[in-house]
């Protein structure tokens, strides 16, 4: 009886460590973090449409949803790609010298249906890493918004995608990428500040000057149709950023609330110091302005949000606004049509906060790179290794995009006809029109 009972006694403290022990080895789902994941991928979802929003706003009546389906077709075009080949070549193992990743198990995710990492259910972490895939080629739209084909933008942003996208991304965030490896901690980027904006921004520019500006650009005013929806697109956006930078620590915990806390700051500090330049500048605080600022707080954060604090987070977001303020004027000085900002605020702001980040890194992150590198990490080692990283995202973006540009026009086609141009790609390409009852001095 005593031997059955031990016996028992043994089975029934057995199955009350199991979960702890499993749990620990990573093969059981750890239903907090996970949940906090999938709010997460939500999140950043609504960032799609918050940027189609925001950019839907800004062009004229008469291209307004024209310039909403660049976001949302990418959520079909990327999304596609992702599951079949894009989260492979991102997050497989590296080949090609480690230009590229590549795991067949991946393809169409046919490899993960049961497989927990770190307590994550590797379906949720795909879909979320999808998430960022999806809304960076879209950002690049806004450059060239009001005068491209729309097979022709499609086809862009497939090829930018397999092109720039999952090589940069496998560089800098696969466990195995030279830029993750490179220097005593790696490229410092939680959440895209290179693989996304400044990959997009650079981009950006050379599409904007390689397919010419606007008709009528700059002479001719080319007003906001709805600041309304800009001002709640900019909302959308500010509220999934938690998602986009919190969400990236990929664990619910000390590092999350950091995140998500510096991302609030950040975002604060750049919208109050946009108004504060334009009240200075003008007399006057501007919806757009302030909307601009936001984006600015946002972007500049973005890599940085995991390693700052409260006042490294303030400070970025103002000096975001400030450069950022100056950056959009360039466009009217070299006469380049960056249609909606995208270069001067994802490219220039973002590429800000990877290098200032640099110098506002808390105690304890330096004390810990330290100790892995062997006592051997700098400050100025890590400004080397952020600033590498940010050359060799631009040198990548600049050249290929341009290629993808030639294919592009001399296939399918790039630049709209004049004459589609002048009616509006909303009637034009789409036969369709954002507003039912307009003038045609609205849609000039």
């Amino acid at each position: 009886m005593k031997h059955l009972y031990n016996t028992v006694s043994m089975i029934l403290i057995s199955l009350w460590l199991l979960p702890t022990i499993v749990h620990a080895t990573g093969s059981e789902v750890d239903t907090g973090t996970t949940a906090w994941m999938m709010m997460s991928v939500a999140l950043v979802l609504l960032m799609i449409p918050g940027l189609a929003m925001f950019y839907g706003g800004l062009v004229r009546t008469k291209n307004v949803l024209s310039t909403m389906m660049h976001s949302y077709v990418a959520l079909a075009i990327i999304g596609v790609l992702w599951v079949a080949v894009g989260y492979s070549l991102t997050f497989g193992k590296s080949i090609c010298g480690g230009f590229i990743g590549w795991n067949s198990d991946f393809f169409f995710l046919k490899g993960i249906d049961d497989a927990i990492v770190g307590g994550i259910p590797e379906y949720v972490t795909a879909m979320f890493q999808g998430k960022f895939a999806i809304i960076t080629p879209a950002l690049i739209s806004g450059a060239i918004a009001e005068r491209v084909y729309f097979r022709g933008y499609c086809l862009f942003i497939t090829l930018w995608f397999l092109c720039i996208y999952c090589p940069l991304c496998h560089w800098i965030w696969a466990p195995d990428g030279w830029l993750f490896n490179y220097g005593a901690a790696g490229v410092i980027d939680l959440a895209g500040g290179l693989v996304i904006h400044v990959s997009a921004g650079s981009s950006a520019l050379v599409a904007a000057i390689y397919i010419g500006a606007r008709k009528g650009f700059p002479q001719k005013p080319m007003h906001p149709n709805n600041l309304v929806m800009t001002m709640m697109g900019a909302g959308l956006l500010w509220v999934g950023w938690f998602g986009f930078n919190a969400g990236s620590t990929l664990h619910s915990g000390l590092d999350t609330a950091r995140a998500l806390t510096m991302t609030q700051i950040s975002a604060a500090s750049g919208a109050l110091s946009w108004l504060l330049i334009e009240a200075l500048s003008f007399k006057k605080a501007t919806a757009l302005g302030f909307a601009s600022g936001i984006l600015a707080g946002l972007v500049v954060i973005t890599p940085a949000a995991a390693v700052v604090q409260p006042t490294g987070a303030m400070f970025l977001g103002a000096a975001s606004s400030l450069v950022c303020f100056y950056a959009l004027k360039m466009k009217i000085k070299f006469g380049y049509d960056d249609s909606l900002d995208c270069f001067g605020v994802h490219g220039v702001g973002s590429g800000l906060g990877v290098l200032l980040l640099c110098f506002f890194i808390r105690d304890s992150w330096m004390e810990n790179a330290a100790k892995a590198a062997g006592g051997s990490w700098s400050v100025i080692d890590q400004m080397g290794v952020q600033l590498l990283g940010i050359g060799v995202t631009i040198v990548l973006a600049v050249s290929i995009t341009y290629i993808i540009c030639v294919i592009v026009d001399k296939t399918v086609g790039l630049r709209i006809d004049e004459q589609s141009e002048r009616e509006g790609l909303d009637q034009a390409l789409h036969g369709e029109k954002g507003y039912g009852l307009t003038s045609s001095v609205l849609n000039q």
